[in-house]
């Protein structure tokens, strides 16, 4: 906002008769939509093999890999929509769950007839009305012609709906400018997106040599005997799962509250997942002495483990049944072993056992066993996950920092569009091409 404030403004205002939008240019004309867009509805029939396959995304309408496909796909396309180079595709149903309304294709192809195609007329910069509707559909400003139970807008209505457009010299000029500023702002984002990916990518490599080698670079080693493992420090024991864990089960106590399995967050009580979440989870009302009893501490193997390794409980509680859980038999670090068992290196050990997912069955302790574990000295355990958790601290706060710095460009961007199309800002040539 504070940009646009430095920004020229318009010589004079009228009022728009809308009351989110106030104020808008007064050479800006106020058309309904049917003398902006035509309907297009020609379908593909039999041709369907001579067009790209379009999705409209999040970032835009994009084309679909037909050799390596991602979703489902019909038998046949026969009923899908032509788009050409500068359609607008508008997804007019279901509208406020979808994550975006409007796309501006930059490809010819076919889309899903589930979706509405204009062609605009060729009296506006289609770029500017696609920065105008995506500007509407940050706030879901359509919202106001949902009809019926599905939030559907029929086209009817949308057609009816009026835009706010500049004369056409100057709806090109805006249209540079946003192309120019958020093509700007997007290669900042990328920039700090890859940052953080470096910065993961070398937490990763951190915890996996911290956790596989201890902290000293000069200690003699050995080799493991096992492939996943590797070398080791030479004092260090390998040993079966089976000796270092055992299955813990114990049916729930009547105080123990219920806990969820998270690959985020370990195991910890459905109310800290639903407030660090927002998302409800059905409690269980009835049978609670069925589920599996869990202490602070110990490991729980869900049929995801073979994705995200095995969860370290945080809580005491009971957990559902056809989890299995284990506690250790001995004295060892849980901070430590939380580490070794979320490495990548030791998931996809577990994932050689993995039968279970071609025949059904969950990951048991079975499973589990089959996978040796190395065993440092107590001491060392607690040593080497002291410095992961220090150097994660220092790391996530880097991490943080630059979500916070993506976010603020984001809301620049949206702020940005949004004084551009309305009117708050007066888009000048001089900042349309310098």
């Amino acid at each position: 906002m504070e940009a646009s404030i430095k920004m020229p403004k318009y010589e004079a205002y009228r009022d728009s008769g809308v009351d989110w939008l106030g104020d808008i240019p007064a050479s800006w004309s106020l058309l309904a939509n049917k003398h902006i867009f035509r309907l297009k509805k020609n379908q593909v029939g039999k041709r369907s093999n001579e067009y790209d396959l379009l999705s409209l995304t999040l970032k835009g309408v994009i084309k679909r890999d037909m050799e390596n496909p991602e979703g489902k796909f019909p038998a046949e396309f026969d009923t899908y929509q032509e788009v050409q180079c500068g359609d607008f595709v508008f997804c007019l149903f279901d509208v406020e769950e979808t994550p975006r309304t409007v796309g501006l294709s930059p490809f010819n192809g076919m889309i899903t007839g589930a979706y509405t195609v204009f062609e605009p007329n060729d009296n506006f910069d289609n770029r500017f009305l696609y920065y105008f509707y995506l500007n509407l559909d940050a706030k879901k400003r359509l919202k106001p012609l949902y009809r019926g139970l599905r939030n559907t807008i029929p086209k009817d209505s949308f057609l009816s709906f009026k835009t706010f457009v500049p004369p056409r010299e100057q709806q090109t000029l805006i249209a540079n400018f946003l192309d120019k500023k958020t093509t700007q702002i997007d290669e900042a984002i990328a920039i700090k997106e890859q940052q953080i990916a470096l910065l993961k990518e070398r937490k990763q490599i951190i915890i996996q040599k911290a956790v596989t080698q201890g902290l000293d670079p000069n200690v003699p080693t050995k080799d493991s005997g096992v492939d996943w493992i590797g070398k080791i420090p030479a004092h260090w024991e390998v040993r079966r799962s089976k000796f270092l864990f055992a299955q813990r089960k114990e049916r729930a106590w009547k105080d123990d509250v219920q806990l969820s399995a998270t690959q985020a967050y370990g195991v910890i009580p459905q109310d800290q997942y639903e407030e660090l979440t927002g998302k409800r989870v059905v409690k269980i009302q009835f049978h609670l002495d069925k589920r599996k009893h869990v202490e602070k501490d110990d490991f729980v193997i869900s049929m995801r483990s073979f994705q995200g390794g095995l969860e370290r409980a945080w809580a005491r509680g009971c957990i559902r049944s056809s989890y299995v859980v284990l506690r250790a038999l001995e004295a060892i670090d849980p901070a430590f072993y939380g580490y070794l068992l979320k490495l990548s290196a030791y998931i996809a050990a577990l994932q050689q056992t993995a039968s279970f997912i071609r025949d059904g069955q969950d990951l048991n302790f079975d499973n589990f066993s089959q996978v040796d574990l190395f065993i440092p000295p107590i001491d060392e355990q607690c040593e080497i996950a002291k410095y992961i958790s220090t150097f994660m601290d220092s790391s996530d706060e880097g991490i943080v920092l630059l979500q916070r710095q993506i976010e603020k460009l984001k809301e620049y961007k949206t702020t940005l569009i949004n004084s551009a199309v309305t009117g708050k800002i007066k888009v000048t040539p001089g900042m349309a091409q310098g």
